[in-house]
């Protein structure tokens, strides 16, 4: 349908996605319209890359028999670096085995709330 489309509008610039898209309606109207759009983007792109089409300026044709094949891209070598992970603070300072014990600090919970209606004044 979309190489028919592409036929039928005969651009020598080629022919854009909704260009496409209004021909296949017009030729085909009995097509979802919802999913045609989302179809029709996914297949161009799939014929792009296949070299089924070529695509200038947003412009899809089709593409010069005389030309190459397009070269198949080639996917990075993925080569894994294994690295140390980064610590995510200081180091903790080292303990001295002589040092005497500490007993352990109050914290907040520990605190006893004065009112002001009891006796006994803190000062």
């Amino acid at each position: 349908m979309i190489m028919a489309a592409i036929e039928d509008l005969d651009d020598k610039n080629g022919s854009n996605k909704s260009a496409i898209l209004n021909q296949i309606e017009a030729t085909h109207p009995n097509l979802p319209a919802a999913a045609h759009a989302t179809l029709l983007s996914h297949h161009l792109n799939r014929m792009t890359e296949t070299g089924q089409l070529a695509l200038v300026k947003n412009n899809y044709m089709k593409p010069d028999p005389n030309a190459p094949p397009p070269k198949p891209k080639t996917p990075l070598p993925s080569v894994t670096v294994v690295s140390s992970p980064r610590p995510r603070a200081r180091p903790p300072k080292a303990k001295d085995p002589f040092a005497p014990a500490t007993s352990p600090k109050k914290t907040s919970s520990d605190h006893k709330t004065h009112t002001t209606n009891s006796p006994s004044i803190c000062k």
